[in-house]
């Protein structure tokens, strides 16, 4: 792994600073984690760095950004339909066979070009940050932000969902009374409607809401849970195995095409979306905390 996402042209910051405003103004959001989704995902893991991997993040986020990095995290939606970007288009999701409700990164991974072989990439990526400029194999500010915004898509279910119906986007669906496929109604239409019934639309009360359910509400007991992995490079698998089995249970269960979805399934399906959140969040915390921490040597690369 590692090298069909090396980057020889070596972007500087300034430069990459300009080309990002334009992609941004320029360009429409396409399918994945909704904006407020990715938005929440950062935020959370941005509350729990440690001090060295604030200072790295802020050294490589563009300048206006002032280190904020959700302000960022849907930058590779915003620019995948681009010619540079368009190749790498298989890595937002993965596909796998109709029914079978696993994961298995042989048969659904192959040369590493879905979205646990981009985080294990992009992860191999940051772990050259300390040796610094000298190194211009990678471009480190793009590695971030692929980083951070696939560990959001890996963790929304119908990311790893069933090979005929494009993870659930061609099942027509109503949302309430708004047309949507079951891809988007777990994107964004779930966000939208819980930030609009519960927070007055206020995504800070929410986010709070998220962590206080980790630090000291339902989620407490089973936060120590969330960090177990073999090693980082184990960890993608984990989490699409973790995700196709909710798209099974949780997302394509009950639905047929042309259903209207409403109280009953937003009710039941609300609180997944919300703890898959949260775990994105608290794991992508976890992975650039390892990565830039003093403790990154411990990190085996992947073979």
């Amino acid at each position: 792994m590692g090298s069909w996402l090396e980057t020889p042209d070596g972007w500087t910051g300034r430069m990459f600073q300009v080309v990002i405003c334009l992609m941004i103004a320029s360009v429409p959001v396409a399918q994945s984690w909704s904006k407020e989704g990715h938005v929440l995902t950062c935020r959370i893991a941005q509350d729990l760095l440690e001090p060295e991997a604030v200072g790295a993040i802020k050294n490589l986020l563009p300048d206006y950004a002032d280190g904020d990095l959700s302000s960022l995290c849907s930058w590779p939606d915003q620019v995948r339909h681009w010619f540079k970007y368009r190749w790498m288009n298989s890595l937002h999701f993965i596909d796998t066979p109709d029914l079978a409700c696993t994961f298995d990164y042989a048969r659904d991974c192959k040369n590493d070009k879905c979205v646990a072989g981009g985080i294990s990439n992009f992860t191999s990526q940051l772990l050259h940050y300390r040796e610094g400029t000298s190194d211009r194999r990678y471009n480190m500010t793009e590695a971030l932000l692929f980083l951070s915004h696939f560990m959001g898509d890996i963790h929304q279910p119908m990311h790893v969902g069933f090979t005929s119906d494009e993870g659930g986007n061609t099942i027509q669906v109503h949302w309430f009374k708004r047309k949507s496929n079951l891809h988007h109604v777990w994107d964004r239409d779930i966000i939208l409607t819980t930030l609009a019934d519960f927070y007055n639309r206020d995504m800070r009360i929410f986010q709070q809401d998220l962590q206080t359910n980790f630090t000291k509400g339902i989620w407490d007991d089973d936060i120590s849970s969330w960090g177990d992995c073999h090693d980082l490079f184990s960890c993608p698998t984990k989490y699409a195995t973790e995700s196709i089995s909710l798209a099974c249970k949780w997302g394509y269960k009950g639905v047929h095409q042309g259903d209207t979805l409403a109280d009953d399934y937003f009710s039941s399906r609300m609180p997944i979306v919300a703890k898959r959140i949260a775990q994105g969040g608290v794991r992508l915390a976890m992975f650039l905390n390892r990565v830039f921490g003093e403790h990154n040597q411990q990190i085996t690369g992947p073979i």
